[in-house]
C-alpha cells in the first residue's frame, strides 16, 4: 500500500427529506467517525467531510405532500440531521449542503470543463408528460403496475414489491402523481455522460485495489463493468437543482441530475471548509495532492456511484490535463445492512429507530458501543431492544464502569485521591496484556476497517482490569499491606487511563469523563501532539505517583431497565401488527378475482410446456432472469422476475409451463414472447410450476 501523508474522509450525504435512523449511523457515520477519531489519536493529518444532499425528486416530492416548497423541508432537515449527528459525537470537519453558492459553482463548473471537452452526449428521447401539470415527469412521479409480480402500485424507478429496477416506460396503465392523469409521451433532449467511455481505465482502477476492498464493494462493481457500462444522463427536467450552465433553448428547463451533483459535494464541501480554517487553497492538498488519501464511507447500495460514477466523473475532468488533477478514492469501505428487529429499516413504512428520537432517551455513547459491536461489516446485522440493554447493563455498566469508578473511589477514600505509587514496567507486563501486540492488533482493525474488532479488544482490557482489581482484592489487602494495596491501585488507575485511550474512537465522551475522573484538564483530543500518537502512552504506566484525581467520580452508564425498553418494544409490536395487516391488506388484495371471463376466453389462453434450454442475468435488472425455452420445434425469449429465487444454473433443464401466445412485450431493452407460472409461497418465495412426464414438451395445459 503507498504511503499516505494526510487522509481525507468523507461520508454518503444524506438526503434532507426526513430523518436519519439507526440503519444509517451504522453502515456510514459511526464507522467513520471511528476512524477518524483513530487517525487523530494516532496524530495523523485527517479531515472528515459530510453534509446534506439537498437536491432531487425524493425532496419536492417531500415538499408537495406538505405543501411547503423544497427550501422550507432541506432547511427542516439539514438542522435536524446535523443536531443528531452531534449529539451522537459524530465529529465532522464540516458538513455542508448542495444548495450553497460553492456547491452550485462547483458542479457547474465540472458540467462546463466535461462539456468543452465534447466528453457528454445529447439525447432526444421520449419522456412521459403530465398536460394537467405541464411539466415532465422524472421516474418517480410515475407509478403503474410492475411488469413483472403485477403490483398495482409500482413506482418508475423500482418495484418495492419484487425489488426490480424499473424505467417509467416499462410500467402498464401508468398514471401521474401530480394529478393522477395517464401521462402522454414527448420529446424532450438530454445531456448524457458516456460511461463506457472509460471503461478500459475504471477496470483497470477497480483492479489496482481489489486486494484490499471489500469483496461486496469489488463484487458490485465488478458486476456493473461486466455488463458493460452505458451512458447515462445527467440532466432532468425540473425546477429545483442546479440549472444547466448553458445559455441555450436546449437548456431551458433543465437542472444537474441529483447523481452528478451530489458526489460533487464531498469537493465543494472541503473548498468550505478551507475558507472556513482561512486558507481558500487548502481543499486542495486533500483533493489534488498525491500525498492524500481518500476514502469514502457508504452503505452497500451506493457503491457503483463511488467506485465507478464518481471516478469516472473525476477522469473526464484529468483527461488532458496537466495540473489541477484529482485524486481517486483509495478506499470505498461499504457496509452491509443494518436491520430492525429482524426487519429492514424502511422510512416509508415507518419502520425505524431515528437518531434523533433515540437519543433523547438513551445516552450516545451506548447506542455507539451497541452499534460498533453489530457493525455490518460482511454481512447484514441486526439493531435489537435486548442486545442494547444487555450490552449496556452488562458491558459498558458491569464491566467498564464499574472498574473506573471502584478505581477512582478507593483511591479517593483511601489514598488521598493521589496515585499512591509510580508503577514498574514490569508490574504494566506482568498484567498479562501484550500492549505491543494490543498497538498492532488496533492499528490492524481501524486501518482495515474492521470496526467490531476494534470495539471488541476495547472491552477485552476492560474485562482484565476489571477481573485484576477483583483478584487483587486491595480493600482487603489495604489492612494487612497497605504498600501492596497501593501498587495494586496504581496500576488500575493506569488501567483506566489505558481504557480511556483504546475505546476513545468508540465512546469518546464517556473516555472523556474518565479523563476528568482521573484528573485531567482539557479533552483526550486536545492532548495529541502532532507526530506522536497519543497510543503509544499503552506501552507504560503514564500515571505517576502523587498525580491527583478529582475529587469525586460518576456513574458512567446507568443500567436500563425493562421498563425503559417497554415503550419501545410497544412500538415494535403496534409496528409489526400495521406490517402484517399491510400484508394481509397486499394478500387479500392479490386474492381479489380479476372480472369474470368466458370459457371462450379462456380457450384463448395458450398454456404450454416448455423446456429451458439456457438461463442469464439481465443487465442492471438484479431480479430478472433471461430464459430461453424449447416449446416443441418453436425457441422463445422469456424474461422472469426470479433471479432472487433461482440461478441461472438451476433453471436450465427445467420444465416450466409458459403462456405461449402472450404479446411480446420489450423489458430492460430485451424482448420478452411470454410468461412463465409460478406461485408465491408463505415466505414469498416464488415457486415456478414444474410439469413432469414423458415427452411432454410443447404439449398444451389442458
Amino acid at each position: 500500500m503507498p504511503q499516505f501523508t494526510r487522509t481525507l474522509v468523507t461520508t454518503a450525504l444524506p438526503y434532507a427529506n426526513g430523518p436519519v435512523h439507526l440503519g444509517h449511523l451504522a453502515g456510514v457515520y459511526l464507522p467513520a467517525d471511528m476512524y477518524v477519531r483513530y487517525k487523530r489519536l494516532k496524530g495523523e493529518d485527517v479531515i472528515h467531510i459530510g453534509g446534506s444532499d439537498e437536491h432531487g425528486v425524493p425532496i419536492t416530492i417531500t415538499a408537495e405532500k406538505e405543501g411547503v416548497s423544497p427550501r422550507d423541508v432541506v432547511d427542516r432537515y439539514h438542522r435536524m440531521n446535523l443536531d443528531s449527528f452531534s449529539k451522537c459525537g459524530i465529529s465532522f470537519d464540516y458538513y455542508g449542503r448542495t444548495t450553497s453558492e460553492v456547491h452550485h459553482k462547483t458542479a457547474q463548473e465540472f458540467f462546463l470543463e466535461i462539456w468543452q471537452k465534447g466528453i457528454f452526449q445529447q439525447k432526444t428521447e421520449k419522456l412521459f408528460f403530465d398536460r394537467k401539470a405541464n411539466r415532465f415527469l422524472s421516474d418517480r412521479y410515475v407509478t403503474g403496475s410492475c411488469p413483472i409480480c403485477n403490483n398495482p402500485e409500482a413506482n418508475g424507478d423500482q418495484c418495492e414489491q419484487c425489488g426490480t429496477h424499473l424505467s417509467p416506460l416499462e410500467l402498464i396503465n401508468p398514471k401521474s402523481k401530480l394529478s393522477d392523469a395517464t401521462p402522454e409521451l414527448r420529446e424532450t433532449m438530454h445531456w448524457y455522460f458516456p460511461l463506457g467511455r472509460f471503461q478500459e481505465q475504471l477496470e483497470g482502477y477497480v483492479k489496482s485495489h481489489e486486494e484490499e476492498w471489500r469483496s461486496n464493494v469489488v463484487n458490485y462493481t465488478r458486476t456493473w463493468l461486466k455488463q458493460g457500462l452505458q451512458d447515462r444522463a445527467i440532466t432532468r427536467d425540473l425546477n429545483w437543482g442546479i440549472r444547466v450552465p448553458l445559455d441555450s433553448a436546449d437548456a431551458a428547463g433543465k437542472v444537474l441530475y441529483v447523481w452528478f451533483d451530489a458526489v460533487l459535494g464531498y469537493i465543494s464541501f472541503t473548498k468550505e471548509w478551507a475558507e472556513q480554517q482561512g486558507e481558500s487553497e487548502r481543499w486542495k492538498t486533500y483533493w489534488q495532492d498525491p500525498g492524500s488519501r481518500l476514502v469514502h464511507f457508504i452503505g452497500k447500495d451506493n457503491v457503483v456511484f463511488h467506485t465507478l460514477m464518481f471516478p469516472a466523473i473525476l477522469m473526464a475532468w484529468n483527461e488532458g490535463r496537466q495540473s489541477g488533477c484529482y485524486n481517486l478514492a483509495d478506499n470505498v469501505p461499504a457496509s452491509e445492512f443494518m436491520n430492525f428487529e429482524g426487519r429492514k429499516f424502511s422510512k416509508s413504512r415507518n419502520y425505524a429507530v431515528y437518531l434523533g428520537e433515540f437519543l433523547e432517551k438513551f445516552p450516545a455513547d451506548a447506542l455507539r458501543y451497541s452499534i460498533a459491536m453489530n457493525y455490518p461489516e460482511n454481512k447484514d446485522s441486526d439493531f435489537s431492544w435486548q442486545d442494547f440493554q444487555n450490552r449496556t447493563n452488562g458491558e459498558l455498566a458491569d464491566t467498564l464502569g464499574n472498574f473506573i469508578k471502584r478505581s477512582v473511589d478507593f483511591t479517593n477514600a483511601r489514598f488521598d485521591g493521589q496515585v499512591p505509587c509510580d508503577s514498574t514496567p514490569e508490574e504494566w507486563v506482568a498484567l498479562g496484556i501484550d500492549w505491543p501486540h494490543i498497538l498492532d492488533r488496533l492499528d490492524e482493525a481501524y486501518e482495515e476497517f474492521h470496526f467490531r474488532d476494534a470495539a471488541s479488544l476495547g472491552m477485552e482490557i476492560a474485562r482484565a482490569a476489571n477481573r485484576f482489581l477483583t483478584v487483587s482484592e486491595p480493600w482487603k489487602v489495604i489492612k494487612i499491606d497497605g504498600e501492596a494495596a497501593a501498587r495494586t491501585m496504581a496500576i488500575s488507575l493506569n488501567l483506566c487511563h489505558a481504557l480511556a485511550i483504546v475505546l476513545f474512537p468508540v465512546i469518546p465522551e464517556t473516555c472523556n469523563r474518565i479523563y476528568a475522573m482521573l484528573g485531567f484538564e482539557g479533552r483526550i483530543e486536545d492532548r495529541v501532539i502532532p507526530g506522536t500518537p497519543l497510543f503509544s502512552q499503552l506501552l507504560y504506566p503514564v500515571l505517576k505517583k502523587g498525580h491527583r484525581l478529582r475529587a469525586t467520580s460518576e456513574i458512567l452508564f446507568t443500567k436500563i431497565e425493562n421498563s425503559a425498553i417497554a415503550p419501545e418494544l410497544e412500538k415494535i409490536a403496534a409496528l409489526l401488527v400495521d406490517a402484517e395487516k399491510r400484508e394481509a391488506g397486499a394478500e387479500q388484495s392479490r386474492m381479489e378475482f380479476k372480472p369474470v371471463i368466458s370459457f371462450d376466453d379462456f380457450l384463448k389462453v395458450d398454456l404450454r410446456v416448455a423446456k429451458v434450454i439456457a438461463a442469464e442475468t439481465v443487465k442492471k435488472a438484479a431480479k430478472l432472469l433471461k430464459l430461453q425455452l424449447q416449446v416443441g420445434s418453436v425457441t422463445k425469449q422469456v424474461l422472469a422476475g426470479i433471479a432472487k429465487y433461482y440461478t441461472p444454473e438451476e433453471m436450465i433443464g427445467k420444465n416450466v409451463v409458459i403462456v405461449a401466445n402472450l404479446a411480446e412485450r420489450t423489458i430492460r431493452d430485451e424482448l420478452s414472447e411470454g410468461m412463465i407460472l409460478a406461485v408465491e409461497g408463505e415466505d414469498g418465495k416464488l415457486f415456478v410450476i414444474e410439469p413432469s412426464g414423458n415427452e411432454i414438451n410443447g404439449k398444451q395445459i389442458q
